[in-house]
């Protein structure tokens, strides 16, 4: 539940974000080109615009609301349990961090982050040797784009919170 609950977070605040940062320089670009007259030309030229920035401020906007949203997994309450925040790194039985600051989970973003890093990059080498054993040669690159690896992004959250919450000492799940 603490991962259904992240990715719908994730999802709705990188996507409208990266949709208003994409419509906003749809529209300065629209102004700024002298605002001809809307047709069926002018509409298809503005979405193949909004579409382009929207696929690179989605890879910003995705990258900031990671780690936003890391926040809110340490300091929510799913189905009686919670992710806690360790206040000390070194002993064992530490006390854990009630409200979570962004301050407090700048190293555990890192240590996260990385971890998405790797398991992302392991799913593309799983998916490229599936690819290469059941298509041709041409297709081996064909499928892979922004959304793709935001479903691999997805799949490598629930594994890292899986592993976070088992192997990092910062990171402990408690009753609420």
């Amino acid at each position: 539940m603490i991962w259904l609950k992240w990715l719908l977070h994730l999802t709705f605040t990188s996507v409208v974000s990266a949709g208003f940062v994409s419509f906003v320089i749809t529209v300065y670009i629209y102004i700024n080109q002298g605002s001809s007259p809307l047709n069926k030309e002018v509409y298809e030229a503005l979405f193949h615009i909004f579409k382009f920035w929207f696929s690179l401020a989605w890879s910003i906007t995705l990258l900031i609301s990671l780690f936003r949203t890391l926040k809110t997994v340490f300091n929510q309450c799913n189905n009686g349990y919670e992710m806690k925040l360790n206040s000390c790194m070194k002993k064992e039985n530490s006390e854990t961090i009630d409200v979570v600051g962004y301050g407090d989970i700048k190293g555990v973003w890192r240590k996260w982050l990385m971890l998405i890093i790797w398991l992302v990059g392991a799913q593309m080498i799983i998916a490229l040797i599936f690819t290469k054993l059941f298509t041709s040669y041409e297709a081996t690159f064909d499928w892979f784009s922004i959304y793709v690896l935001y479903a691999f992004v997805l799949v490598a959250g629930y594994i890292s919170f899986i592993l976070l919450s088992s192997r990092c000492r910062l990171v402990t799940i408690k009753r609420c």
